[in-house]
């Protein structure tokens, strides 16, 4: 069973199963690395941001209004949205979750953990999914590197890891190789790069340091706009960009 990853830029993604398309941090306008606008998207099931930057809100509230999307978040950011006009009967659970937490939306199981980095609203955070196939997906969300990852990679048995790899206002190339080690996932794809000019601006940097500290974890250097083809046959997983 194939499920297709789309990256639209810095923390942007969407995931699309036979049964659900959802986005992370959907930020479009104002992007330079993504390829499309948030009217281009044509259907949405679940929204999940991560924190209350204006980078990584994005254009929820419009995407949920336009699609009839549900959205997810810690508690606090939720309420902010809901006061922007979010309809609270659009947000999982009518309040959102907070760290720790688990959800499940349709086929989706969705874990709310831990991120270290700064929030308009609440905390932020990172979110670890398992999909309709079994593939388990962690999205970091903006953060530093922390030790409570080894204690992930002992709780989930994760097949790719989104990482933020630009430094200055997350992890840096050498920081993201040693959380790969530490979340023993099996794939990674490098994220939060190349949108400023301050920030890491490809992903040369960090596979290197991932051959000195997980050499074990297989790369996938995506570019905006791509699309990652990935899912587990006999539990094996398997991922592929696709050209």
């Amino acid at each position: 069973m194939e499920h297709r990853m789309i990256w639209h830029g810095h923390a942007a993604f969407q995931i699309v199963t036979p049964s659900l398309s959802v986005l992370i941090d959907p930020w479009f306008e104002g992007n330079p690395s993504s390829r499309t606008t948030h009217d281009a998207l044509d259907k949405v099931d679940l929204v999940l941001v991560t924190h209350d930057h204006g980078d990584h809100v994005g254009q929820a509230v419009e995407i949920c209004k336009k699609t009839g999307a549900h959205l997810l978040g810690i508690v606090e950011t939720v309420a902010r949205l809901k006061s922007l006009g979010l309809p609270e009967d659009q947000v999982v659970n009518g309040v959102g979750m907070n760290i720790g937490g688990t959800v499940r939306f349709h086929n989706l199981q969705a874990t709310m953990v831990q991120a270290q980095h700064s929030s308009e609203s609440g905390l932020a955070v990172g979110y670890i999914l398992k999909l309709e196939d079994g593939t388990c997906l962690y999205h970091a969300g903006d953060t530093g590197i922390f030790s409570t990852m080894e204690i992930y990679g002992r709780l989930y048995s994760i097949d790719l890891a989104l990482l933020p790899i630009g430094g200055v206002f997350t992890m840096d190339p050498r920081q993201a190789a040693m959380a790969c080690a530490m979340l023993q996932c099996k794939e990674v794809v490098p994220m939060h790069w190349g949108s400023f000019p301050v920030l890491e601006q490809n992903s040369d940097a960090f596979a290197e340091q991932l051959g000195i500290y997980a050499a074990q974890v297989r790369l996938n250097s995506m570019k905006p706009g791509q699309t990652l083809i990935m899912g587990k046959q006999n539990l094996d997983f398997a991922a592929r960009i696709e050209e």
